[in-house]
């Protein structure tokens, strides 16, 4: 018997029975966190999931919560119980922001399936009355501004993410790495620096000769 087969079988293993228990974790409904902003509102409650509330989202269903909190979008007021609610339609949700609890458990195989076959973007969306700036993962491909066009997926996910209101950052918690925007409200969509915000700006000079690459096209 070759050495370390045994040691390599017993790993091989032990990573199908690591990836069987977190699918079945993914299975499980649990309860989670709910924070959404519409175009008067910020709302808060609990939801009950199974997965990603991204796919939760995406089946364009009513949204059922309880312990429903409700405040001013201008921060006038601050929250309080709204028990009249117990659902929202993912159609009035402009952005939905994604704790750490609303993410799918994922297999180190499979958190690095995911980075390796999408590309990173760094994006300013206007969704009005919101700006959301971060990056968002596409296929290969897929340019950010296909994001206009309607799809199946009526979210996309905006990790790192900066939300401001009439030019003023609303505040997430540190954990907030996601945040999840209404593609039926995107009305911009450019590719910018995440560190100003703002889109990349042509060097100044010009070509110092050859052939360059639009001229090839």
């Amino acid at each position: 018997m070759p050495f370390g087969f045994g040691k390599k079988k017993a790993e091989g293993e032990a990573g199908v029975a690591a990836a069987l228990d977190t699918a079945a974790a993914a299975a499980e409904p649990r309860t989670v966190t709910f924070r959404g902003l519409t175009e008067e509102w910020r709302l808060g409650g609990t939801m009950t999931i199974t997965g990603r509330l991204l796919d939760a989202l995406n089946q364009r269903e009513a949204v059922a919560l309880t312990d429903v909190v409700w405040a001013p979008l201008d921060g006038s007021a601050g929250f309080e119980p709204a028990p009249g609610i117990r659902s929202v339609d993912p159609y009035d949700l402009i952005v939905v922001i994604a704790g750490a609890d609303t993410l799918a458990a994922r297999s180190p195989d499979e958190q690095s399936a995911h980075r390796i076959h999408k590309i990173a973007f760094d994006v300013a969306l206007e969704a009005p009355p919101f700006r959301v700036i971060g990056t968002v993962r596409l296929h290969p491909g897929t340019e950010p501004e296909g994001l206009l066009e309607r799809s199946s997926q009526m979210f996309v996910a905006v990790t790192s993410p900066v939300i401001t209101l009439a030019g003023e950052e609303v505040p997430l918690e540190a954990d907030d790495d996601v945040v999840l925007v209404n593609r039926f409200y995107l009305r911009g969509v450019e590719q910018v620096d995440l560190a100003t915000g703002i889109r990349h700006q042509r060097l100044p000079g010009s070509p110092l000769g050859g052939t360059n690459w639009t001229e090839r096209a």
